[in-house]
């Protein structure tokens, strides 16, 4: 931080006459930074750090592993004059 300049100069044309905007850079210093296996004190650190680690396949991959006895269910017979209720559709939550 101590090298952070308000005013740096532009790359394109070397003029002095630029303008930082804070917002934009600690967007990109907050999403660079990731903690060392040694910083990481909690359970949900460590199942952040594995989340980002894997790829898009291996978590749906997962996901389909958990979620397989949803969709198996054993269907009882109900008494007489009963009626099941119908599946609402999956809501995926990102």
């Amino acid at each position: 931080m101590k090298d952070y300049t308000e005013q740096p100069r532009c790359p394109s044309c070397d003029s002095i006459k630029t303008c930082r905007r804070y917002i934009e850079d600690v967007s990109t210093l907050n999403a660079s930074v990731k903690k060392a296996d040694s910083e990481l004190k909690t359970l949900g650190d460590i199942a952040n750090r594995n989340r980002d680690r894997m790829s898009d396949d291996q978590k749906q991959a997962l996901s389909e592993k958990h979620n397989a006895y949803r969709d198996n269910e054993v269907l009882k017979d109900l008494p007489q004059g009963m009626s099941r209720m119908k599946k609402q559709p999956k809501i995926k939550w990102n």
